[in-house]
């Protein structure tokens, strides 16, 4: 190929999902190489909830990502050219490297992969930042002790059924909130959920009460809102909150209230904490090792959804994650 198909910031989007105006799609000249740079050729594009945050133009934990910037993702792709002593062609990597088909980077950030154990889309999913985040945020933030009740909401997601899992490994009860009676059997089902709620059925907090009777030790947040809301209501005396995620007012017109149930962290003694895996990344190896030995044991499963259409595709499918539309981790094959 001579080109490089880029996919680029065009517009700050307003409130809701992405349009297709929010971005160009173009073809630029592939990058000769300088000392100590790679060339790797995309494989497979990482679809995460954040990329709605990263696209705003306030204060976060990275800079937004700027007008006529390629749009920031993780993804996993091959080595095609090599001036770097540590990376030769052939090699499998994965990192920070765009929407984009073609990446030039200096090797930092970078992770090698090994396709024998899993294949590419699984080391942006289960094995890659996803896997990264629901290993660190419960194990370190969330501090689970075995016997207590876990329970993550956006359950059935690439973090969230990993969450449920891990805490299933650590001797918890695992609750999983979700969306639909198709995603909650999902969660008990295949992945050994002990219960799975369904946030759409009208029902949640009663419903939440059932499935967890004896209170709730760790909630590991992905959505916030009026679920947030209403697990606080329930949360045992020094239970934790991991903030990893507040899906519910990424796309909505107005900033949501704070939490009405924000009292219980005072009369609970609650630790509510929040988390960017970037915070761990000099134990990025740690995390990949015990993931992929619970992977390989068959105690972890992992599931991805990839969406076909290449770097062209990526306007409409990434809606996809603020739909619920996805089943699995998200990922978008070039």
């Amino acid at each position: 190929m001579s080109h490089n198909r880029q996919v680029k910031l065009a517009s700050r989007p307003q409130p809701g999902l992405f349009q297709r105006q929010n971005f160009t799609i173009e073809n630029t000249p592939i990058p000769s190489l300088g000392e100590g740079e790679i060339l790797i050729r995309v494989e497979v594009i990482s679809l995460d909830p954040a990329m709605r945050g990263w696209v705003n133009d306030g204060k976060s934990y990275v800079p937004p990502v700027a007008i006529g910037e390629v749009m920031r993702a993780y993804a996993a792709g091959i080595v095609e050219k090599s001036n770097h002593p540590k990376f030769a062609v052939g090699d499998a990597v994965q990192g920070l490297l765009g929407v984009q088909q073609y990446a030039i980077s200096n090797g930092r950030g970078l992770v090698k992969l090994d396709l024998e154990k899993a294949p590419i889309e699984r080391w942006v999913g289960g094995l890659g930042m996803p896997g990264w985040t629901a290993y660190f945020g419960l194990l370190e933030v969330g501090q689970p002790k075995e016997g207590e009740t876990v329970v993550v909401s956006a359950a059935s997601g690439a973090v969230g059924s990993l969450v449920g899992q891990i805490a299933k490994i650590k001797g918890c009860r695992a609750v999983g909130i979700a969306g639909g009676p198709e995603k909650c059997a999902f969660l008990t089902d295949e992945l050994g959920f002990d219960a799975a709620v369904d946030y759409k059925a009208g029902n949640l907090a009663a419903d939440l009460k059932a499935a967890c009777p004896d209170g709730i030790d760790v909630d590991f947040e992905n959505v916030g809102g009026d679920i947030l809301d209403t697990v606080l209501a329930q949360m045992n005396v020094f239970g934790r909150i991991a903030l990893c995620g507040l899906i519910s007012g990424y796309t909505a017109s107005e900033a949501p209230p704070g939490p009405k149930n924000i009292r219980a962290v005072l009369t609970q003694r609650l630790r509510m904490q929040g988390l960017i895996v970037f915070d761990w990344a000099k134990r990025i190896p740690e995390a990949i090792e015990q993931l992929g030995t619970w992977h390989h044991e068959g105690r972890l499963k992992m599931r991805e959804d990839v969406q076909v259409g290449g770097v062209d595709a990526f306007p409409d499918v990434v809606n996809m994650l603020y739909t619920g539309a996805n089943n699995g981790k998200l990922v978008l094959k070039v």
